[in-house]
């Protein structure tokens, strides 16, 4: 029988992969969800398409496999159609910084309250090693040239510029704190992102630069600009220190609360379609 959350899927995970720290936080955190009288059938889990997503079939709870970089809008839908749900959304740094690098922005724009965990290997790992956004410029993958790939961008600086409310960094390697990470993003009411440094072990295996680098920031979480300060410590392309914890933490209206309200006239709207349609 498997145990409390876990499916008896066959893993088909590497030996090593960060992805087991991650389904096992999150296993944890639904156990206590349900020990602390929380409904675990209202939470739902959307992924993308990647090694990542596979975490859907090894949790048992409802949980929906979207197209490659659309997860964040499945998850952005599920909330608005049902405000009562509690949505984590998975995905992949190429899945979310790449092909849903725009859903990713708007949903933090928009403060849609969902938790959005970024997988975040820095390479394509189920095809491959090809390189991701994160990529660091002397990474030699599939897909680009042995004189290295682009500059990686730092998205939690997108994310601050974006508008969401709350955004914070773990590491596999760090299992307590990741969780504590994940918690907090679901906790949080608006939009939540945990970015979630990993290895992946057969194409991009970084664990002594994170095992040297990363250490626990403590900073104000509170006011944007030390955030912005605290995000921007780390260029995602060289060696030097790495915050992990609550990079920023804001309220504000989330996207279901500023159109709970708005009444919509049927009637009105069936009118100027059958107009507009010359019926």
């Amino acid at each position: 029988m498997p145990a409390d959350f876990l499916t008896d899927a066959e893993n088909t995970w590497c030996p090593g992969c960060g992805n087991f720290s991650i389904l096992y936080s999150l296993k944890r955190i639904i156990e206590n969800y349900k020990k602390e009288g929380g409904d675990t059938k209202k939470i739902v889990l959307v992924t993308g398409i990647g090694c990542h997503a596979k975490i859907a079939d090894y949790l048992d709870i409802n949980s929906v496999y979207s197209l490659h970089g659309r997860a964040v809008p499945f998850a952005s839908g599920i909330k608005i159609a049902d405000p009562g749900l509690k949505v984590i959304c998975c995905v992949g740094d190429g899945d979310s910084y790449a092909e849903g690098l725009e859903h990713i922005l708007f949903a933090a724009k928009r403060n849609t309250d969902i938790t959005v965990i970024v997988h975040d290997n820095r390479v394509y790992g189920l095809t491959i090693g090809q390189y991701t956004p994160t990529s660091p410029s002397d990474y030699h993958g599939k897909t680009n040239p042995p004189d290295g790939c682009d500059l990686p961008f730092n998205p939690l600086k997108l994310m601050l510029c974006s508008g969401a409310s709350f955004i914070a960094r773990g590491y596999t390697g760090k299992m307590k704190q990741l969780e504590s990470l994940i918690k907090a993003g679901m906790d949080h009411k608006g939009f939540s992102m945990v970015e979630v440094l990993q290895i992946c072990a057969s194409f991009y295996n970084k664990r002594d630069l994170y095992d040297k680098y990363t250490y626990e920031y403590k900073g104000d979480a509170k006011t944007a600009a030390k955030a912005l300060e605290a995000a921007g410590e780390w260029d995602y392309n060289s060696e030097s220190p790495i915050p992990l914890g609550i990079i920023y933490d804001s309220e504000r209206k989330t996207f279901e609360e500023r159109f709970k309200d708005i009444k919509k006239d049927n009637d009105k709207q069936k009118t100027a379609v059958l107009k507009y349609l010359g019926r």
